[in-house]
């Protein structure tokens, strides 16, 4: 049997805490060699909180009543011994609900007022200001006072159509997706805009994001959700019901918001209650027929391939694992979701994260050892100039010294030409971050807007959006040339400041920005299938323009951020490298006029000078050794096979 979803992540988590032990121990080993510069120390600084922050999130979603918040309870929370997440009868999720772990925020349970959303701030921003928030404390370890206090985000108000229109769960327009209007012509929409759960579950402490979404109604009414939080998930658990199939709502669920023409391997089907079709009339083979129909058919209305479609049913899957009940496990088919989950869903995300740190290690290696490789020429200049001393008078030894401080002299003097590089550095670079800057974004943005705010519906809506991400994706295109000047330049004086002062100094290459135009691509595919003409009404309204234009200046800017953040992160260990070897050079010349100096006052000092420069030497090798060995070890971590097993082989 495939290992567990759970059991997958608590490897991975422990692979990770095992990655971050030996990254310290090799900044620690760095720092006793010197060899610990501010570009090695950024690299690994950024290795490190790459490992720590690598966030999962997987994200539930469905049309009302389909089993979600049960699935959840049952795949997260069974250790537990009971329901967690509110899904009896008529108690469901009423509000996006994310649940994670933050060791800096003691357990609670954070919800933002709906009437939130009368005001401009992305949801974004509203997570930067608790005070908003109403806060209730949770007690991780009394699992009844826990689910009492979850219960809270199934909560609803009842209000005027007025008021819901003005909140988004209204459309005049469209009024087959509209609540149900009671006697008193008020209208059940959710208390809460967005619930926030903090606490110290095992999996949500190695970095599990569990999104748990409303039905349509809601998704629609909170484009932040749809265009930003849903996108990003690493994969998306879409419910339908078993012995419904799918219905024309689920359909709606699937086109406005989670088919994606680039990649739909990270989209999970559920068919849920497969139990409704336990019949006691039909043999079991009849039962599993007939949910082998239902997969066929709703893996051909959706278009994706039939494997990415899986029956299951939550519910008896949660009463198996708390009453240990392995025949009825096995019989809600649970597990199999479990490994799907596992082995798609962590596989990927360790794929990426361990490409990324194999060349993070690469790089890492690559700029430490060009300061061994300079520390053993300058030994060997030493060696070599000591032994041509061998039997000399002191005139020569004089001359000598001499030769030694006008090198030192002119070596000194060169500093208006490495002035000169550096400037033209910097020049190149602050036009790279005025391309990608907050001003650059700020205007972009308040341009769209004001094309979605032109009077009328905003049929035009997709061409401004198109012109604006022509405009950014242009602004990368130009980074990435700006990039290859920098690199141009740095390669000629490099060159030349290795030909004149015999450096050994080498241009890294450039980062490659396409991830980002990659980025940018998905966020344009988000926002546009968002503009379906299922919203066009809404766009109508200026305050829900201002809220989708919020929630994608939120996501332009994190891509900026990352890739100023790449940008910066090459351009310091160009800078870097310069520094270290100007260092290096420095205290070569301090090191070879003391010998002189010493041999000339003392004529036996020659031959010990010459062993002590031998047992440098010697010691060199050992520092080449140990550094092929620390990083040797962090990238034989990084194979797909050491995942989960690091922790366990260590401690043995």
């Amino acid at each position: 049997m495939g290992t567990s979803f759970n059991e997958k992540f608590d490897q991975h988590g422990a692979w990770r805490r095992e990655f971050a032990l030996r990254l310290k121990l090799l900044a620690q080993w760095l720092k006793d060699q010197d060899l610990l510069d501010a570009a090695v120390q950024d690299r690994l600084q950024r290795l490190e909180s790459q490992i720590r922050i690598d966030k999962v999130m997987v994200a539930f979603v469905a049309e009302f009543s389909r089993g979600k918040s049960e699935l959840i309870n049952a795949i997260f929370f069974a250790g537990y011994g009971r329901r967690i997440m509110p899904a009896s009868a008529g108690r469901t999720t009423m509000c996006p609900t994310e649940m994670g772990f933050d060791p800096d925020v003691p357990p609670c349970l954070r919800l933002l007022p709906i009437e939130t959303r009368l005001q401009p701030q992305a949801l974004m921003e509203w997570r930067m200001v608790p005070e908003k928030w109403e806060r209730i404390d949770l007690d991780v370890n009394n699992p009844k006072q826990l689910a009492q206090a979850l219960a809270k985000v199934a909560e609803t108000r009842r209000i005027s159509t007025e008021e819901a229109s003005a909140l988004g769960f209204w459309q005049s327009q469209s009024p087959e997706n509209n609540p149900l209007v009671d006697a008193n012509g008020l209208v059940e929409v959710p208390k809460w805009r967005h619930a926030l759960i903090n606490i110290a579950h095992p999996l949500l402490k190695q970095g599990l994001i569990i999104l748990d979404t409303p039905g349509l109604n809601a998704i629609g009414a909170e484009p932040e959700l749809t265009v930003s939080l849903i996108p990003q998930a690493q994969a998306v658990v879409f419910i339908l019901g078993a012995d419904t199939g799918v219905t024309q709502s689920d359909l709606s669920i699937w086109r406005e918001h989670l088919v994606d023409d680039n990649d739909s391997s990270t989209r999970l089907v559920v068919l849920n209650k497969i139990d409704t079709l336990w019949d006691a009339l039909d043999s079991p083979e009849q039962v599993q027929a007939q949910i082998e129909r239902q997969k066929s058919n709703t893996a051909e209305i959706l278009g994706i391939p039939q494997d990415q479609v899986l029956a299951v049913s939550a519910q008896k899957g949660l009463v198996a694992k708390v009453s240990n009940d392995a025949a009825l496990l096995k019989r809600s088919c649970l597990e199999t979701l479990e490994n799907a989950l596992s082995q798609g869903l962590m596989g990927r995300r360790q794929k990426i994260l361990s490409s990324a740190v194999t060349r993070g290690i690469a790089d890492l290696r690559s700029e430490t050892g060009r300061v061994v490789h300079i520390r053993r020429r300058d030994l060997n200049e030493q060696m070599l100039e000591l032994k041509g001393l061998q039997g000399k008078n002191t005139p020569v030894i004089k001359s000598m010294r001499a030769r030694i401080a006008q090198e030192q002299t002119d070596f000194d003097l060169g500093g208006e030409k490495i002035h000169a590089v550096r400037s033209v550095h910097m020049k190149l670079l602050r036009e790279i971050f005025s391309l990608l800057g907050p001003s650059t974004l700020k205007r972009e943005m308040s341009e769209l807007t004001s094309a979605l705010n032109q009077k009328g519906l905003k049929f035009g809506a997709k061409k401004a959006y198109g012109e604006t991400f022509a405009r950014l994706k242009s602004n990368l295109q130009q980074v990435q040339v700006k990039g290859s000047e920098i690199r141009a330049m740095l390669q000629a004086s490099f060159i030349h400041l290795n030909t004149e002062f015999g450096l050994s100094l080498q241009v890294p290459d450039e980062p490659k920005l396409d991830v980002f135009l990659g980025e940018l691509e998905l966020i344009e595919h988000s926002h546009v299938q968002y503009l379906g003409i299922g919203n066009v009404f809404r766009l109508a309204q200026p305050e829900f323009a201002a809220r989708l234009v919020r929630a994608l200046s939120t996501r332009l800017r994190s891509v900026h951020e990352t890739a100023l953040g790449d940008i910066e992160m090459w351009s310091k260990s160009a800078a870097s490298q310069l520094d270290a070897q100007l260092r290096e050079r420095r205290k070569n010349f301090v090191r070879r006029l003391e010998a002189i100096d010493r041999i000339a006052q003392a004529s036996s000092g020659l031959d010990e000078r010459i062993t002590e420069i031998h047992d440098r030497d010697v010691a060199m090798d050992q520092v080449e050794l140990k550094l092929v060995e620390l990083t040797e070890h962090l990238l034989h971590m990084t194979t797909p096979a050491r995942f989960g097993v690091a922790v366990d082989e260590h401690h043995s």
